[in-house]
């Protein structure tokens, strides 16, 4: 893939966040949609699909892999899948941009394969830790090269047989739950992966929902290879990820009264919700339904003065991804913050403890980093510029600070925020944020 070009976000202070907004689809869910569709036997529609530029790529590696991909209207994926045994090696390495649950989950779906394949991404990608991944596929029987530090590209040797193991991730992570799921798809026997706490679980959900007979006890899922998975049509609800920035900013922004439609509340992706309201958060859940078998609700976030908390650990896996969205919180409420056992937040699309602590700190407020987590003095804001070192979700966290900011806020380096949500710009202007762009 290549490089997008510079972007570079103007946002004036103040203003408010007013009326309903429907964010685009969720991005773990879009992705699992294009792979368990692509390997399931039938023809599996997608409504809601997220046409960021992740979830795209993982489109395109699929196409690669030999199977039709129709993109029929907005959001709108019809998958023709070739069953568990049908991909064909593609004629080139898989460019999996700057999506690293693209790159992890096919490490597990592919190492099972008849056919060698090289699975490469950008320059963020290609220095974000792969070891997690491959050491546990090694010992199923996968064989797979990295660089010597253990990053991308990534070489996979196809016809090696798999057999199950049990595995007790050190760490909480569903890519790697995933992944190993994956592949125990085409092992011998069973695989099972404990995971010390709970993270999201829509693999597991959607392999259920294509018919795949799954497992669980506790904190335990197995799944048993040999199977066959069947075509399902899948309702991608709108992703919490992308909605936590309005969450965050109708909460700091007085006089904001926002409506967030339609948007997936999975008991496992819903930290950002329970930690907002700990920190005094005015968030009312309405119209909350099943909609293919994930949980989703309107929600309702009005404006109310933040105070600063400690957050739990048992949150931390519920909110991986949202935290830069809630470290703006943090700054905006009053008191003290502090966020431990994250240590994950170092090794995604950029050091996001590292650079959300400077970026706050050139604000004027005080932001202490530490190994596995931050500390921040909530107080108030001033402008500046902030280089959001190419991450998505750093430049919108950064966008919405200009509401409760004294001075303009420029956010450089704003081009990835395409890889989860594409027309931030426009649907945050429109909901009341006074931002523009610029290349």
């Amino acid at each position: 893939m290549t490089s997008s070009p510079a972007l570079t976000y103007h946002v004036t202070p103040g203003g408010a966040l007013r009326g309903h907004v429907r964010v685009p689809g969720d991005k773990s869910i879009s992705h699992r949609a294009i792979m368990l569709g692509s390997i399931a036997q039938g023809v599996t529609e997608v409504s809601g699909f997220l046409e960021g530029e992740d979830c795209l790529a993982t489109l395109a590696a699929f196409r690669a892999l030999g199977v039709r991909i129709e993109q029929t209207g907005p959001g709108k994926v019809v998958i023709h899948g070739v069953g568990l045994h049908g991909l064909k090696a593609p004629a080139a390495p898989l460019d999996l941009g700057n999506s690293g649950t693209s790159m992890r989950l096919l490490a597990g779906l592919l190492c099972g394969q008849p056919f060698d394949v090289t699975l490469t991404g950008d320059a963020s990608l290609s220095r974000r830790p792969m070891k997690r991944v491959t050491g546990p596929l090694a010992r199923m029987g996968a064989h797979i090269e990295a660089t010597p530090q253990g990053t991308a590209p990534l070489a996979l040797l196809g016809g090696q047989p798999l057999s199950g193991i049990d595995y007790t991730l050190p760490v909480a992570s569903a890519q790697v739950k995933s992944a190993l799921l994956l592949a125990g798809l085409y092992a011998h026997g069973r695989s099972c992966v404990t995971e010390p706490a709970p993270t999201r679980d829509h693999t597991e959900r959607m392999l259920r929902g294509f018919g795949c007979a799954v497992e669980q006890n506790g904190a335990t899922v197995c799944v048993t290879g040999g199977g066959e998975l069947r075509a399902t049509p899948i309702a991608v609800p709108a992703d919490i990820s992308s909605a936590a920035f309005f969450m965050v900013g109708a909460s700091i922004a007085a006089g904001s009264d926002v409506t967030l439609d339609h948007v997936g509340i999975n008991p496992t992706r819903i930290g950002v919700i329970n930690i907002l309201r700990l920190m005094g958060a005015d968030i009312t859940l309405h119209n909350e339904r099943a909609v293919g078998g994930e949980p989703v609700a309107d929600i309702r976030v009005r404006a109310r003065r933040l105070h600063g908390i400690r957050i739990p650990e048992d949150q931390v896996p519920l909110a991986i991804d949202e935290f830069p969205a809630l470290f703006i919180a943090a700054a905006c409420a009053e008191g003290e913050t502090v966020l431990t056992g994250a240590h994950e937040l170092r090794v995604k699309e950029s050091d996001r403890i590292q650079v959300m602590a400077d970026g706050l700190a050139r604000m004027g407020i005080a932001a202490r980093p530490t190994a596995d987590g931050i500390v921040i003095q909530g107080g108030v804001l001033g402008g500046g510029e902030i280089d959001s070192h190419g991450d998505h979700r750093i430049a919108m966290a950064f966008a919405m600070v200009a509401l409760c900011a004294r001075d303009a806020v420029t956010i450089n380096d704003c081009a990835n925020v395409n890889t989860s949500f594409p027309g931030f710009v426009e649907l945050a202007r429109g909901a009341g944020l006074q931002v523009a762009s610029s290349k």
